[in-house]
């Protein structure tokens, strides 16, 4: 006898799942849970099979009626409707895994596991977060490049052209990873190089004259602030390193002895490691700083509550309270400072100059040479420019002593 709406509404579970049959193999299967689930019981080359149809409200008497139907057709066609299901199923979690926002999340969960800083992560989320409206959804294989332009454009639209240059940047990441995966046959960014607004080059502020370096020094030397700041701010000049690689610097990392410091790969922004030589000016604010923080992981750390490093605004944040504008001076100007001051010396290779400020090198031969050729020179050149430093310091001291007895005089 045919199943009636009636009679399914009716239907109530018991200890055991019951079978409501209908017509031509389904049945209603009500389970112990409550559940009610379609089900159609067919044969194919000789074998009894079962074929899930549903879920009955949603799926109604109707339609699982249609949904049979359509089965018995194909098993009469010689599809087995089981098989097929199976594969769609596959197949549609093939085409959910190629999706580019699939992929892109794959990359990045990746670049995680390989020990790329959660800031650079949180950036690239967001970056990605700009991307998925309009590319997310679609399989990775089939994106083109006007498609990936349109996009971009969107941002570039705005303004924000550095923004969508870095999409540009992290897109092509994203498809160069496909490609290498398997689920995309080539990388369409590399073909939009120059088709977006090029945005104009920002340098970062830095103070490149002498007499104004030494000004400088002076006034940190004279900061009022919270210690572990004054001594970062009093260290940054001598070591010149990227300032998110001194606020997250660790006591595991200084050998105060030999007085190197080692910056582990994960916190270089070229992915190599990087040893700093200390001269006696950088060893001995260490050594201040080891007295108030020895005990914590990071040598410059956060005040509260001691475990995490300080924000990465905070050198720029004290250089603002000693007067320094934006348009003048700022924690990554130190390393402007250095590279410029030292090669107007005359006295230092320019290659030790670059190795000392981690730059790239392109060549892969002169980089090993570079890497390997410069550290004795580099030790010497470290204690130089320290040296230097205090000079500088001490005669901005001299000419504004000089400068306040010719005034008492002239008075």
């Amino acid at each position: 006898m045919a199943l009636s709406d009636t009679a399914i509404r009716a239907a109530k579970p018991g200890p055991k799942p019951i079978k409501l049959a209908d017509e031509r193999g389904l049945f209603l299967l009500v389970q112990p849970s409550g559940g009610k689930l379609w089900r159609l019981k067919y044969r194919f080359e000789g074998k009894e099979k079962k074929l899930s149809l549903g879920r009955y409200p949603d799926v109604s008497l109707k339609d699982a009626r249609l949904r049979r139907d359509a089965a018995r057709e194909k098993v009469a066609s010689g599809i087995d409707p089981g098989i097929e299901k199976r594969q769609a199923k596959v197949q549609a979690e093939v085409d959910a895994s190629s999706r580019f926002e699939a992929i892109a999340n794959e990359y990045l969960a990746k670049a995680e596991r390989e020990g790329r800083e959660a800031v650079t992560i949180k950036k690239s989320r967001w970056l990605l977060s700009l991307l998925t409206p309009s590319l997310g959804q679609k399989h990775v294989g089939e994106i083109s490049p006007q498609e990936l332009l349109e996009a971009l454009r969107v941002i570039e639209g705005k303004g924000h052209l550095e923004t969508a240059r870095r999409m540009r940047s992290l897109a092509g990441r994203i498809f160069r990873y496909a490609v290498a995966t398997g689920r995309a046959q080539i990388d369409p960014s590399s073909v939009l190089r120059g088709a977006l607004t090029a945005p104009r080059v920002r340098h970062h502020s830095a103070i490149l004259n002498p007499e104004a370096a030494g000004r400088l020094l002076l006034s940190i030397e004279h900061y009022v602030g919270q210690p572990l700041v004054h001594l970062a701010l009093k260290l940054t000049p001598h070591v010149f390193v990227r300032p998110g690689e001194l606020r997250r610097a660790e006591w595991t990392e200084v050998d105060l002895e030999v007085g190197v410091w080692t910056i582990p790969a994960e916190k270089m922004k070229m992915r190599q490691p990087h040893k700093v030589p200390l001269s006696r000016q950088a060893r001995t604010i260490f050594e201040a700083a080891h007295a108030l923080s020895k005990d914590q992981k990071y040598i410059f750390s956060a005040l509260y509550p001691g475990d995490r490093p300080m924000s990465e605004n905070t050198i720029n944040a004290a250089l603002r309270r000693l007067g320094y504008g934006k348009d003048e001076m700022s924690a990554h100007g130190f390393r402007a400072m250095a590279s410029t001051l030292l090669n107007e010396s005359g006295q230092w290779n320019p290659d030790a100059i670059e190795r000392a400020l981690a730059h790239d090198i392109g060549n892969s031969v002169r980089g090993s040479y570079h890497r390997g050729s410069h550290w004795e020179e580099r030790v010497r050149m470290a204690q130089w420019w320290s040296d230097y430093l205090d000079q500088l310091k001490e005669n901005c001291s001299s000419d504004i002593a000089a400068n306040r007895r010719k005034t008492t005089h002239e008075t």
